[in-house]
């Protein structure tokens, strides 16, 4: 533990509060915005340094993953989205290793970073960006903004207004009831994206911060803490993959439904 005169409910709080500058509706958890970059630019250079050196021949390991993860989610936006993918192809990919490596952060272990950060001067530290719900909301509202785009791209202002004020019921005199459902409905979508990938990453987070309060315990417990904590970063990696592939996913299908020109 860091800080041996810490109790274990101050480790904890110690653990779960962020960085933050400014006050109210204007403060900003700066160390979510720090690793939300720093990921977003190994993601950008990984892939530009593949792209500048990809060659026909024999690829590289990386350049072979890289493809197979191209292949592999343009695959999976051309069964789900049906008009031109230029646009949702790149986003899908972005949006899956962005999330991805935002949530690999959570197995390093949880006082390595806030230690060396406190070597540094700063007292606090969390570095998993997805355990934010300011960060999944800010992606979620992107998405949102997307299928708003979408729908008026592939149905026009007037389809725009029918979509949401003559569905379910095909009746001027329900227009106040069908607004209600459909909004709800629309609003339902980036909520339901944000809260999922907040809640499973900050739910991980705190299971391995509470496995690390077992160090500071007697002999027994403490011994119960390393196969724990490789137990469930080993289970952890798993929910790290399949909640990057939920957000992916669930975009891609919100904006193929956007997208749909058939009329219900």
């Amino acid at each position: 533990m860091s800080g041996e005169s810490q109790t274990s409910i101050e480790y904890i709080q110690h653990h779960l509060t962020f960085l933050t500058s400014g006050e109210g509706f204007w403060s900003f958890n700066l160390d979510s915005l720090f690793f939300t970059v720093l990921t977003g630019l190994v993601f950008s250079g990984i892939f530009y340094s593949v792209g500048k050196k990809m060659t026909t021949g024999v690829p590289g390991k990386l350049q072979c993953v890289v493809e197979m993860l191209v292949e592999w989610i343009d695959g999976v936006v051309k069964e789900n989205f049906s008009g031109k993918r230029t646009l949702v192809a790149p986003l899908a990919l972005t949006i899956f290793v962005w999330v991805f490596l935002m949530n690999l952060i959570d197995l390093v272990p949880v006082d390595y970073l806030p230690q060396f950060a406190h070597m540094l001067g700063v007292n606090h530290l969390r570095a998993v960006p997805s355990a934010d719900m300011n960060i999944t909301f800010s992606l979620a509202i992107g998405v949102f903004f997307l299928i708003i785009f979408y729908t008026l791209k592939s149905k026009g202002v007037s389809g725009f207004v029918k979509e949401y004020t003559m569905h379910p019921f095909n009746h001027p005199a329900f227009i106040p009831v069908n607004l209600l459902l459909e909004t709800v409905t629309l609003i339902s979508k980036p909520i339901s994206l944000a809260l999922r990938l907040f809640g499973n990453m900050y739910a991980g987070e705190l299971i391995f911060i509470l496995i690390a309060v077992m160090y500071s315990a007697n002999i027994a417990v403490a011994a119960l803490g390393l196969p724990l904590q490789l137990a469930w970063a080993i289970f952890h990696i798993l929910v790290i993959v399949l909640q990057a592939f939920v957000f992916m996913m669930l975009t891609v299908v919100y904006l193929g439904i956007a997208y749909n020109k058939a009329e219900h």
